[in-house]
């Protein structure tokens, strides 16, 4: 596969300016108040999956509108103290299916949570939590138009508060240390970790973002297809809310939430990404704050999937360097 991007050099110095609304601020601050009006009721009740290195915990939570979010929490057999945890995101279309599939973080010595996606996991992992309040159980793509003609209305208003919520949940239990904090994910999951460490910078010591989805959003829908393609798939058919939609997405990019960030933060993209391009993503890399400890993997010959397991043990190495080496 054919770079199609801009030439790398240009593309590690590529900023654009960050598509944020005035009352960017004032409308997120105002979605935290209102989840935060709900008790967080985080609960984790013990499973038996046969897994003998980790205790397993099906978890739940309060999450945008009250409505309960589900998640699995483990942490490692053998601990005495609070230990620094790992929040994951999930990947576009993908839910929290078994515990099995969520065991490196945990085999590495942190508290783990992997927090369910609403309404997704019925492309490739099944999920269980559905996405009120209509009652729409979890379903297959696309959520990237939906209620997209506001930023009131729009999916992933109530996926990032979600996220940020996952953190609050964590960071209330007695095994964590809630100074460390790490927030992963890859694709959609990336996207979600930059929202999360942008809204809630309080709560995040460490962002650690694959591959990251809805970086400056109107520009990649007109660079590739993949999941994009649902913007494009509606604006050819709306042609009139062309304008309302882009401003919808602007609340929702991760370039705005990047700025925000405080964390310590360990990207990573691919140079043949068809679905996520590495523009975009730099393009939210270069919006952290200058003194803002960042570094990015670039792997050149690779596509959606990034560095796979080996970018894994790179992020579990520097978190665990980081957090568990003093």
């Amino acid at each position: 596969m054919p770079y199609f991007d801009l030439p790398f050099d240009d593309m590690q110095r590529y900023k654009p300016a960050s598509p944020e609304q005035p009352d960017f601020d004032s409308f997120w601050a105002r979605t935290r108040a209102e989840a935060r009006s709900y008790p967080l009721d985080f609960t984790v009740t013990p499973v038996d999956m046969g897994i003998v290195t980790a205790d397993v915990f099906d978890a739940e939570f309060s999450g945008y509108g009250g409505q309960r979010i589900k998640g699995w929490f483990m942490l490692p057999k053998q601990r005495s103290e609070p230990l620094p945890c790992v929040v994951e995101y999930i990947g576009y279309g993908g839910g929290r299916s078994l515990p099995y599939a969520w065991l490196k973080w945990v085999s590495a010595g942190f508290a783990y949570l992997v927090m369910d996606t609403r309404g997704q996991g019925s492309t490739w992992a099944s999920g269980d939590t559905p996405d009120l309040p209509d009652g729409a159980n979890p379903f297959f793509p696309g959520f990237t138009t939906q209620g997209i003609l506001s930023p009131e209305t729009y999916y992933y208003r109530r996926l990032y508060t979600d996220a940020v919520r996952a953190l609050e949940a964590v960071a209330s239990h007695p095994a964590v240390d809630r100074t460390r904090i790490a927030a992963t994910g890859g694709s959609q999951g990336g996207a979600i970790t930059l929202a999360a460490s942008g809204l809630a910078p309080e709560l995040v010591s460490a962002s650690l973002p694959d591959v990251p989805f809805l970086c400056e959003i109107h520009r990649a829908i007109t660079l590739i297809g993949g999941v994009y393609d649902e913007i494009v798939k509606y604006l050819s058919i709306h042609r009139q809310s062309e304008a309302q939609a882009l401003k919808t997405l602007s609340y929702f990019d991760g370039v705005s939430f990047a700025s925000r960030i405080r964390a310590a933060s360990y990207f990573s993209t691919s140079l043949m990404d068809m679905i996520c391009p590495p523009s975009c993503v730099y393009a939210a890399y270069n919006h952290i704050p200058d003194g803002v400890e960042k570094e990015i993997h670039v792997y050149k010959y690779n596509g959606h999937e990034g560095g796979g397991d080996l970018h894994t043990m790179k992020k579990i190495l520097w978190l665990r360097d980081k957090w568990m080496q003093a």
